[in-house]
């Protein structure tokens, strides 16, 4: 039985990666901070079937912020696979936080690459990298040879850990991928990202149960894809027979106005912009005259990230790996998780 340590477990990401490895007959171990609250939602439905005894699901208490514990883990477990998904990944707010987001997201992966490297174990690292690298992009599409410039703490942060696994890859020869995976949405996501919050929102608009949406900018532009589709990507890339950098993505384009108006299509809500500019749009209900979405500049981020578009080419040609949602059936996938949550 294979064994396989991940970071970021209680996460979207780390959910469902935990669920198609133990599919595929691995022993799952997860790394979670020691917290006072329970923040383990996302898999509480595994850690009750590994206490039946169903799956071989197991928690260690660890932090990519000490290097010790990481240390112990990997020497006491041995995996034979590390997915590193664990980050402070809201953009945003990285700009509030970044020597913190830089401590987690860039020196917690050289912790762990480090760790690997003075164990010695055979394993196979994948480092989770993201299309915030390539930033104010110099061309479109992106691929896996377009230049980078971040915009924000996150995306320098996670551009040194994607440069640290490449370079431990070469300078030591580990079994080392990357995956820069596009945004990946999915009724799991974190409520305080965009597109949850504004399926949250507008569900709760209809429910009666909350009034008017605040966002920022409508017109930044995103390839949005399924996280599930995504992490199945993640597993192809590690069972690749030699370590390689791939780009994940939908190669398909919504800006956030595209998002919201497909969700408010879908749930039918007739609500229509204003038409006027920045902070001064809203969009009305045309039945009450109720705003359901205003602008607030709060959610402006101090550099923005106008577009991102990815190319999938060399994950398809090389690993076999197609998405297999679009993003219409994302957004109902979403809603009608939501729904169910809230009606």
């Amino acid at each position: 039985m294979k064994r396989a340590l991940l970071t970021g477990i209680t996460g979207q990401d780390g959910s469902y990666l935990s669920e198609i490895l133990i599919e595929r007959g691995y022993e799952v171990h997860g790394i979670v901070r020691r917290s006072s609250s329970f923040n383990t939602g996302r898999i509480d439905h595994l850690f009750e079937k590994s206490k039946r005894g169903e799956v071989p699901f197991h928690i260690h208490f660890g932090d990519l912020s000490d290097s010790s514990s990481l240390n112990r883990l990997i020497e006491k477990i041995e995996p034979h696979e590390i997915y590193n998904l664990g980050a402070q990944s809201h953009v945003k707010v990285s700009f509030d936080i970044p020597e913190y987001t830089g401590n987690i997201v860039g020196l917690g992966t050289l912790r762990l690459l480090d760790a690997i490297h003075q164990t010695r174990i055979e394993t196979r690292f994948f480092q989770s990298s993201s299309s915030e690298m390539f930033g104010k992009v110099v061309e479109i599409p992106q691929k896996e040879t377009t230049p980078f410039y971040p915009r924000s703490p996150y995306g320098v942060a996670k551009l040194y850990a994607h440069w640290m696994s490449i370079n431990y890859r070469e300078s030591y020869g580990l079994f080392a991928s990357t995956g820069i995976l596009f945004n990946h949405e999915s009724p799991r996501r974190g409520q305080t990202f965009v597109t949850r919050k504004i399926i949250e929102g507008l569900v709760k608009y209809k429910l009666g149960l909350a009034s008017t949406l605040y966002l920022g900018n409508l017109e930044a532009k995103r390839d949005w894809g399924y996280a599930k589709d995504y992490m199945e990507a993640v597993w192809m890339i590690l069972q690749h027979h030699d370590p390689d950098d791939f780009v994940i993505c939908t190669g398909v384009q919504y800006s956030v106005r595209d998002f919201l108006e497909e969700a408010l299509n879908y749930l039918d809500i007739s609500a229509v912009s204003n038409n006027k500019k920045g902070l001064q749009e809203q969009y009305i209900d045309r039945k009450t005259g109720d705003i359901v979405v205003a602008i607030d500049e709060r959610y402006y981020r101090p550099a923005e990230v106008d577009t991102l578009l990815g190319d999938a080419s060399k994950a398809k040609s090389t690993l076999g790996w197609e998405p297999k949602v679009n993003v219409r059936e994302l957004i109902q996938i979403m809603c009608d998780s939501e729904l169910k949550r809230l009606g």
